[in-house]
């Protein structure tokens, strides 16, 4: 399935934010072939074949290889901090919001996998300077939800002796969804995300909501 038509709830991922089109394209093909082959083994000429696009065309809209790879990793973590911050920020008791940030972030993963795979495992092909601000976002990804948990401690919703382990493990089980999901499998993003929602709960102690059910 193409990047641009990943989906999420039904929703097509727009990449709004990236001008001109030819600049979109680039890039939708550069997240493509990243996933597909891996950041080291793509060249230029192949993201700008797959745009179709001469190599030439891709340098007026970005510099190097790398930058194609910082701007898809810049959004997809901005976007990982919106979901988890809304979730940390919104309405309702610990087990709701955490059930809220899981299942939210899960469905993120599940239907933009394409998209996830080489923002959460390409970076270490970035620059010290660029992988420095992505770590940095990764950070108030982990802080949103080391939030919660520490809430739900406070309030003895949950029962979690290592919060910050406890943290690393809830992140890592969201974002490794997108390296098995299949979009021709058993379940919807949205099923996938109501599953790992009442599982973090049961790992945290807390009974299931009525988020983590649907």
């Amino acid at each position: 399935m193409s990047t641009a038509a990943e989906t999420t709830g039904g929703d097509i991922e727009p990449w709004e934010e990236v001008t001109p089109d030819a600049a979109r394209r680039l890039l939708v093909a550069a997240v493509e072939a990243f996933a597909e082959r891996g950041y080291h083994a793509t060249t230029t000429r192949d993201i700008a074949g797959r745009a179709g696009m001469s190599p030439a065309a891709l340098y007026i809209h970005y510099k190097t290889k790398e930058e194609l790879l910082h701007r898809i990793s810049r959004i997809g973590h901005d976007r990982a901090v919106a979901i988890l911050r809304a979730a940390a920020q919104g309405e309702g008791s610990a087990a709701e919001r955490l059930a809220d940030a899981v299942s939210s972030f899960v469905r993120w993963h599940a239907g933009r996998r394409t998209t996830a795979r080489v923002v959460q495992y390409e970076l270490d092909a970035l620059g010290p300077e660029a992988r420095d601000e992505i770590l940095t976002l990764r950070r108030q990804c982990d802080a949103a939800v080391r939030g919660i948990i520490d809430d739900g401690v406070a309030s003895g919703e949950f029962d979690v002796p290592d919060v910050k382990g406890t943290t690393l493990a809830v992140l890592s089980l969201c974002i490794d969804v997108a390296r098995w999901f299949n979009v021709n499998g058993p379940r919807t993003p949205d099923e996938v995300g109501a599953l790992y929602a009442d599982l973090v709960l049961r790992m945290v102690g807390a009974e299931p909501t009525g988020a983590a059910q649907k």
